[in-house]
């Protein structure tokens, strides 16, 4: 017989890595509620409460708004396979992991893919966009706003009416940006944007958030093959979060209510004041890396708030570290991908888990673990630099 199976007990952590983040407790109690039928009337009133908090949050007014049934990945795979159709040209950027991603993907739903590239932990500039546009005038052009393996923040103005000027429909990845910097779908002239539930919306992964241009829907309208996948395909897909409420699969109901209750906290406290309690952490935990000899890896002037990667100093053990910070503090940081696997770390400070108390926490472990390793630290100068900037602010976090 089998060993019986103890309760789960997880230990306690406080997830300051690139996602998932710390879960507001009001989402988790919002879990805990009943299940409806995904088609009784009751669900269907959530539903279109979801939506609606989805457009104010996405900044938009397009109707095809709504949680896709999977994780960011799925938001991206929904984008992709939905705007592109075999032999159709697609130019994605890539200055990190996901758009590497973003390329994979095209190809496999048949694109014919041109890689535009910058070095990691920078931005595009329009001008090389341009460039790109007018030499291939592709169907679809891909970038992500907010890079989570680099914390590389790409700016958007002026974007969307270039690529409407080659007639190229603008797809952006807002998985790390969506509730933690302004994410702004119609004046961005956006036509596919995605997003997921566990960053700065403070949610469990399970959901991503999706929304279409009246422009995208009407290229998928106009599509002369099936979209290869039935689960995305927007075009049934649309029925059931559409007016019609046509049966296609059965909804993750309990993740809806989270995803309700997390828009529910993000309305409250308002999107600017919640962009400006992300600045401001930010700039503190920033203040503390800085006056501990912890530099940025991203390019000043494009550095995300809600994820920050820093350069691993010489000489200290990146797994080493981290194992620690997890074991004695219960902190969990992520680890650089890729070629930068060992060479950097990244601190995410996102939605619920951008808090004063959490900038101060992983200063002082860092400290701690430096100093252990022999890394030139001067005691107290992290936390002290930070409470400099949140007194310069007021007190406010």
């Amino acid at each position: 017989m089998p060993a019986t199976v103890g309760e789960l007990n997880p230990s306690p952590r406080i997830l300051m890595g690139p996602g998932p983040s710390d879960v507001h407790p009001r989402v988790l109690r919002a879990m805990t509620t009943p299940l409806l039928g995904h088609l009784d009337p009751e669900f269907l009133g959530v539903m279109n409460e979801t939506q609606e908090m989805l457009r104010q949050v996405f900044q938009t007014r397009n109707q095809l708004t709504f949680p896709v049934s999977g994780t960011g990945s799925a938001g991206m795979e929904t984008c992709v396979v939905n705007l592109i159709e075999p032999g159709d040209r697609m130019v994605v950027c890539v200055n990190g992991v996901f758009g590497q991603r973003m390329v994979d993907v095209a190809q496999r739903a048949g694109a014919e893919v041109t890689v535009l590239e910058r070095p990691w932990g920078t931005v595009f500039e329009l001008d090389q966009i341009r460039d790109a546009l007018s030499r291939v005038r592709p169907k679809v052009l891909g970038i992500v706003h907010a890079e989570t393996s680099t914390g590389a923040w790409q700016p958007m103005d002026g974007l969307g009416k270039l690529c409407h000027e080659f007639n190229t429909l603008l797809l952006v990845d807002t998985v790390t940006s969506l509730g933690g910097v302004p994410v702004e779908v119609d004046k961005w002239e956006a036509d596919a944007v995605y997003s997921g539930t566990q960053k700065c919306l403070s949610c469990p992964p399970g959901l991503s958030p999706v929304t279409f241009s009246p422009r995208a829907v009407e290229a998928i309208n106009r599509r002369k093959n099936k979209v290869q996948s039935w689960y995305l395909d927007m075009g049934m897909v649309q029925r059931y979060w559409g007016e019609e409420r046509f049966y296609h699969h059965t909804a993750p109901i309990t993740m809806v209510y989270a995803l309700r209750e997390a828009l529910r906290i993000v309305t409250e406290e308002g999107l600017p004041p919640r962009f400006a309690r992300h600045a401001l952490n930010h700039q503190a935990l920033k203040a503390g890396l800085t006056a501990m000899n912890l530099p940025y890896f991203t390019t000043e002037g494009c550095q995300l708030p809600q994820l920050n990667a820093i350069r691993i100093p010489d000489g200290v053990d990146d797994l080493a570290v981290r194992k620690r910070l997890l074991s004695e503090f219960g902190i969990e940081i992520g680890g650089g991908l890729g070629e930068f696997k060992g060479k950097i770390w990244r601190i995410g400070l996102m939605g619920h888990g951008s808090r004063p108390q959490n900038v101060f926490l992983v200063l002082a472990a860092l400290e701690k673990c430096l100093a252990d390793c022999g890394a030139a630290v001067k005691p107290g100068a992290g936390v002290g630099a930070a409470e400099k900037v949140y007194t310069q602010a007021g007190g406010k976090g």
